[in-house]
């Protein structure tokens, strides 16, 4: 039988087979999942969405799709000795570390935890007895920690791709709580992609033969597809870089990221020892591109903060007046039809000096000053679908990032209970309750002051003695 023809139908095979796999379904709710969440984030901060949940998930799965192709015909020349048990283990050790953070949502945190794991057994020397203990011990001790890993680096490969290719989807508006817990503006970076692939595996009966050698699966002459989903997953912050200028920087890393992990898991099919070194900087280089993320944000000043001298903007709404004007994020509006604004109240009166024209003055991200003008129609934004900084009268901030699934799922009473919100409105209370008091007392001391009989009281007026 024809070779080509013989892989298309286990190209075709595995492709039904996937559909029959609830991970697959899986992998696709979680997108669905994420995607909402951000939506629902996105009304709570400004009440409105730049995207929809829907666009999102479809725009997230129809880039995984196209991803997994390339990726599974990539497998071509790579090969792993897989099987089913080694995807349980390894959807089993996502879930396992996204109970303590969501970012260690990932295959290659998986993947070099298994690897590191598989090390420990083994230099521990466990022999393990009957049950289904010693079976788990048995499939650890099988898994191909190399493949694995060599598969972690080139979906990192693919999502820096991804990063670069959907940053302005995965840009999220965000308000929080500076330093000294004044709110400023930020941008979350956000995106889950679930990635079918179809991947080659030595094969138990039938198959196909190839004419080369692929890296990993030793000796194997036969071939059969297997076909599984895995998800992807990137998140990041920013407040003093532009989002398109983070997005850019955060996918490089990855990329860099990708290429080294999958070097390491090369070499170690050559020299097993340096298995454990490609599990750990699975790992450790992972945090180490978050460590560096934060030390460049480190000590710079806000982008997307109010400070008084016109209004900031943080975003852009797609498809509204404000985007075909040409407006950017962190541009600073100076005059809006002639008369100079410092607030959102000022900015939204001079709107309504003019119902069927605006005219701005604009200070660019360089400093420079653009005059921007467009006829205003019935039933458009009323604010030209801006997005402002926040300010003092903020109602919502965000939550500090990186919380686990066990947080994101706990009551929706604990969360608003130690939301950054609740403090915010508890502090104003505070000081409401502070001031009140202040005045009250302020009255009370007052009203003493006059009730207090006078020195003189009781003597007789001047003179008095005089008319006697």
């Amino acid at each position: 039988m024809d070779p080509l023809l013989d892989v298309l139908r286990e190209v075709g095979q595995a492709a039904l087979g996937l559909l029959t796999l609830p991970y697959f379904y899986i992998a696709v709710a979680i997108a669905w999942w994420h995607a909402r969440h951000a939506v629902t984030l996105q009304r709570k901060l400004y009440h409105v969405r730049l995207y929809g949940t829907l666009y999102l998930t479809l725009m997230r799965i129809a880039a995984g799709v196209a991803v997994g192709a390339v990726l599974s015909v990539a497998g071509l020349g790579v090969g792993a000795e897989l099987n089913s048990e080694t995807l349980m283990f390894l959807w089993v050790a996502t879930g396992i570390l996204a109970l303590f953070r969501l970012r260690y949502m990932c295959l290659a945190y998986a993947a070099g935890a298994l690897g590191v794991l598989q090390a420990l057994f083994e230099w521990t020397e466990i022999t393990p007895g009957e049950g289904a203990i010693a079976d788990a011990f048995r499939t650890l001790s099988a898994i191909d920690v190399p493949g694995l890993l060599f598969m972690a680096g080139l979906l990192h490969i693919a999502e820096g791709f991804l990063v670069r290719l959907q940053g302005k989807q995965l840009a999220i508006p965000l308000f929080l709580l500076g330093k000294r817990g004044k709110p400023m503006g930020a941008y979350a970076f956000s995106g889950v992609w679930p990635i079918p692939l179809l991947w080659m595996i030595p094969a138990s009966g039938g198959g196909f033969a190839l004419p080369w050698a692929p890296l990993f699966g030793g000796d194997t002459s036969v071939w059969s597809l297997l076909a599984f989903p895995v998800l992807i997953g990137f998140s990041d912050r920013t407040k003093a870089y532009w989002p398109e200028e983070k997005t850019r920087s955060s996918g490089n890393l990855l990329m860099l990221y990708g290429v080294v992990i999958a070097a390491l898991a090369a070499g170690a099919e050559w020299w097993p020892q340096l298995t454990i070194v490609a599990s750990a900087g699975a790992f450790v280089l992972h945090e180490a591109l978050g460590w560096l993320g934060r030390m460049k944000e480190s000590g710079k000043d806000p982008l997307y903060a109010q400070d008084g001298k016109g209004v900031r903007l943080l975003a852009v709404l797609p498809g509204t007046p404000a985007a075909e004007l040409g407006l950017h994020a962190g541009e600073l509006i100076k005059k809006v039809n002639g008369v100079a604004v410092r607030t959102k109240e000022e900015l939204h009166a001079a709107l309504q000096l003019q119902s069927a024209f605006c005219k701005l003055e604009v200070v660019n991200r360089e400093g420079h000053a653009k005059f921007l003008q467009r006829a205003r129609y019935e039933g458009e934004h009323y604010q030209l679908g801006l997005i402002l900084a926040p300010d003092e009268d903020v109602e919502f901030v965000a939550a500090s990032r990186s919380a686990s699934i066990w947080q994101v799922l706990r009551g929706r009473a604990r969360r608003q209970k130690n939301s950054p919100t609740m403090k915010m409105q508890a502090r104003k209370e505070a000081e409401q309750a502070a001031a009140e008091l202040a005045a009250a007392e302020e009255t009370a001391k007052l009203a003493a002051e006059a009730e207090k009989p006078s020195e003189d009281e009781g003597l007789p007026p001047r003179g008095a003695g005089a008319r006697k």
